[in-house]
């Protein structure tokens, strides 16, 4: 499954030499994420209502060119890996062919009241979390 997105940048993203700021990357790959989980049916308001979250232990980002105002972005969203408790979803903004960022986001399903990874519930643990298989 892969899940995608596209949008315009906004002005006020952008930092003085006029490129999208490293910063606001993190923020266009969250709201993809958000929406890879709509796609594959995980209920996120309904696991943070249960007692659980999905926390990002980790991003690694590789820049390759910069994104200006008005460019057209897309975010493809994927997972790479999973676990009982955890997995990785890979990231790609591109902008008509060019890409722009490429990322690799580690998370974790928990208890949010101790912010303990817990192994993911049945009800939660969506085929579209899991990488296709070959």
């Amino acid at each position: 499954m892969i899940s995608e997105r596209t949008f315009q940048v906004r002005t006020y993203e952008c930092d003085s030499y006029g490129h999208v700021n490293n910063a606001n990357y993190l923020n266009y790959l969250e709201f993809a994420r958000y929406e890879l989980l709509k796609d594959i049916g995980f209920d996120y308001p309904k696991a943070i209502n249960s007692g659980y979250g999905v926390f990002i232990a980790r991003i690694e980002i590789d820049y390759k060119i910069p994104a200006i105002a008005d460019d057209m972005l897309t975010i493809k969203t994927w997972p790479l890996k999973k676990g009982a408790v955890s997995g990785v979803l890979a990231q790609k903004i591109t902008r008509g062919e060019d890409t722009i960022a490429e990322a690799k986001v580690t998370w974790a399903f928990v208890d949010a009241k101790t912010g303990m990874p817990v192994k993911v519930p049945g009800e939660y643990d969506v085929p579209g979390l899991s990488p296709a298989k070959p």
